[in-house]
């Protein structure tokens, strides 16, 4: 199981060398998250309509070894905007992926963009 965990690093904007279309806005549900298949890997997809902005994160819980993020609750804590596995609700950041906790584990980012109509994730292969 942890060779599946392994394949999941965070990407920055600037390590872009894939920008995957991944649907239309309209694809994904608002306040809520969605699971995209980007080769080997499950991303969640989340449209935080009420902030205005879009993440991308594992659809892996680092913890349960489940695919369910997408299924979490989003929401901020400390103004922070999260996801609440929806297996044992340990909040994740949706920016950089830490454990709200403080706790070792935490969860790949991916940055998300909206251009022409279309949503597209950025993989740094």
């Amino acid at each position: 199981m942890e060779n599946i965990l392994e394949q999941y690093k965070s990407v920055t904007e600037k390590d872009v060398k894939t920008w995957f279309k991944v649907g239309t806005p309209a694809d994904f549900p608002e306040d809520s998250g969605a699971c995209i298949k980007y080769k080997t890997k499950q991303i969640a997809v989340y449209n935080f309509a009420r902030t205005g902005k879009w993440y991308a994160t594992q659809n892996l819980c680092p913890h349960k070894m489940e695919m369910v993020l997408s299924l979490g609750m989003i929401g901020d804590k400390n103004d922070i905007p999260k996801v609440a596995c929806p297996m044992h609700k340990k909040n994740f950041s949706l920016e950089d992926g830490s454990n709200l906790a403080g706790e070792d584990l935490k969860i790949a980012t991916y940055p998300v963009k909206i251009e022409k109509g279309n949503v597209y994730i950025g993989f740094s292969d």
